[in-house]
């Protein structure tokens, strides 16, 4: 039985709490960016302006630099550091992204996969096929709830139950 479920756990350090705040930033960036960029639907012939529309291929750079931003907080450094605060073993991402989906903070570790994969496929920069680029950005939309989602509730385990500061979910 770890730390956590018998109720023994230390107040997180400074550089969770930071990280839990850095994570609702990012992921209010990201929520905004979306918005603007998905604005009307992206479709290949959309996707096939970026090199002309010079404010939409800036939407594109933001949506994905702040979709891998919060994905990279996330999973490489709020996560692991939550599972370790709590007395969790800690290991890969991928068995971290597992570990946080049984605690119930994660809604999918299998759809947070899939979101990491797209990673590639966004850049339109690289992306040949306007389609392929267009179908991986849409993923990412739609994948924009899971992290924001992700964000949430682990910056609440540290931010709420800890320090009873002020919850985007106080339960």
């Amino acid at each position: 039985m770890t730390a956590h479920a018998l109720g023994l756990r230390s107040q997180p350090g400074d550089k969770l709490v930071h990280l839990a705040e850095t994570v609702l930033v990012e992921a209010a960036l990201l929520r905004i960016t979306d918005a603007r960029l998905f604005s009307s639907p992206m479709d290949a012939e959309r996707a096939a302006t970026l090199a002309q529309d010079i404010d939409l291929g800036e939407r594109v750079d933001a949506f994905v630099a702040r979709f891998v931003r919060l994905q990279d907080t996330l999973g490489d450094k709020l996560l692991p550091g939550v599972l370790a605060w709590l007395a969790e073993p800690v290991g890969p991402a991928i068995d971290s992204l597992v570990r946080a989906e049984r605690l119930g903070w994660v809604e999918s570790a299998a759809e947070w996969l899939a979101a990491w994969q797209l990673r590639n496929f966004m850049i339109h920069e690289y992306v040949r096929d306007m389609s392929v680029l267009a179908n991986a950005l849409h993923k990412g939309h739609l994948a924009v709830p899971l992290l924001e989602g992700t964000a949430k509730t682990s910056a609440d385990l540290v931010l709420w139950e800890t320090l009873n500061l002020p919850s985007t979910n106080p339960r």
